[in-house]
């Protein structure tokens, strides 16, 4: 604004001044000539005067627009489009976690299907604070959970979680979310009546009042395992087929929702160092370095998707890597805080999240990233810690619940829903 009063000052009154000296010259004149009957005529004066200055005015106005050399200069500001906070258009994992006094959206120990093992509370935690906080999206707003409204909406649905531990967590979290919907809790089981252990490798939970079945199926790698093939090195004790996906494969096809994980076992502690090395097309990949072998794994993964699952009916999903906030030289310390980090630390980024991203722009099928590599970073107040079925066992990579994967599974639920 003072940039174009300067330029109005420079250009206007520069190039009226001459202008203006020959009216107020007239002026005088005429102001000498009838000084006297002025000084009378006081009245008339002053309409004789206010009449000048009208005059004036009307003449400098004229000259402008005449002469419209006068273009003030604008400083203009560019800003950051806002979004339209419709859940379509929402970019849910660009934001921050705000504590809200409403949550936590159920009670583990009221639901059946949370693992005794991530029941913080139950196993003696005694702050709440950890389940009190919610993502909140910069430029839009995650819906409020409404269970029986999702439960109706998803009426008649499959939803299949296909990974690890972290795809088992973020199965039980959204029964027992939508659990707190349904008002027989007896018309929600298991279909063969099995419990939930680790290793287990199908789990079906069915809403029989909604006719919607949640499946979890446990691939860790995707891919299939492998014997250690002939002549191998003593130190190859098994492998990793990473041009082959799971024998489990096809009974993911048949779903509506299909959310998968990977990347918490693809480390040197649970391949190398137990004597798992890489296999491709039968030939032994002893030095192929395990981000290169996941980055294959993937593909293999894509291929069979593009190949196999019909998009007009399944939505597929792939969760990017959980942060863990182990610490320490040999990163096999685990401290829980009492608050959020107010810094990532540079558990924000990973390696394993950035092959999925490329791999998934590269699919025919469309496929949604889930990713919550950044949001997780600073919840290292949110893991199982100690508080865990096995309390001498710390736990820094998996969640309490309720908790995070909550969060995830309502990020999933509004995606789910602005499609429909």
């Amino acid at each position: 604004m003072i940039e174009m009063v300067d330029s109005f000052n420079h250009w206007s009154f520069g190039h009226l001044r001459p202008f203006v000296k020959r009216v107020l010259s007239f002026g005088k004149g005429v102001i000498k000539g009838h000084c006297k009957f002025w000084i009378f005529q006081s009245f008339n004066g002053v309409v004789v005067v206010g009449s000048l200055l009208s005059f004036l005015l009307a003449m400098a106005y004229a000259y402008v627009i005449l002469f419209p050399r006068f273009q003030p200069v604008i400083n203009k500001t560019y800003e950051t489009p806002h979004f339209n906070s419709s859940v379509s258009e929402c970019n849910y994992f660009e934001g921050n976690w705000i504590q809200d006094e409403s949550y936590p959206l159920y009670d583990a120990s009221q639901c059946p299907f949370a693992e005794n093992g991530f029941n913080c509370l139950a196993n003696g935690r005694r702050d709440r604070g950890y389940t009190k906080w919610r993502w909140k999206p910069k430029n839009c707003e995650i819906p409020r959970f409404n269970a029986r409204e999702i439960l109706e909406k998803m009426r008649g649905k499959r939803i299949v979680f296909v990974g690890d531990s972290l795809s088992r967590t973020q199965w039980e979290s959204l029964i027992c979310m939508l659990m707190t919907g349904v008002e027989d809790k007896r018309s929600v089981y298991e279909i063969n009546g099995n419990k939930i252990t680790k290793q287990i490798r199908f789990l079906g939970v069915r809403f029989s009042s909604f006719d919607l079945r949640i499946d979890f199926y446990r691939s860790v790698f995707l891919v299939q395992p492998g014997p250690s093939p002939r002549r191998a090195p003593k130190r190859v004790k098994s492998t990793l087929k990473i041009d082959k996906l799971d024998d489990i494969r096809n009974e993911w096809i048949d779903s509506d929702i299909l959310i998968f994980n990977s990347g918490h076992w693809w480390t040197p502690s649970k391949l190398f160092e137990m004597g798992c090395y890489f296999l491709v097309g039968g030939s032994l990949k002893l030095g192929m370095p395990i981000t290169a072998a996941f980055e294959r794994a993937l593909h293999t993964w894509a291929s069979w998707l593009n190949t196999t699952i019909n998009a007009n009916r399944t939505s597929v999903f792939f969760r990017t890597f959980e942060s863990s906030h182990w610490s320490g030289r040999n990163r096999l310390s685990c401290k829980v805080t009492w608050q959020p980090s107010s810094r990532t630390g540079g558990r924000d980024r990973s390696p394993i999240s950035d092959i999925i991203i490329k791999v998934v722009k590269a699919t025919a099928v469309p496929v949604t990233v889930l990713h919550v590599t950044p949001m997780g970073a600073f919840r290292s107040d949110a893991h199982v810690g100690t508080w865990s079925d096995n309390p001498s066992v710390p736990d820094c990579s998996h969640w309490c619940l309720p908790g995070v994967p909550d969060m995830w599974n309502e990020i999933l639920l509004s995606n789910m829903l602005s499609r429909n």
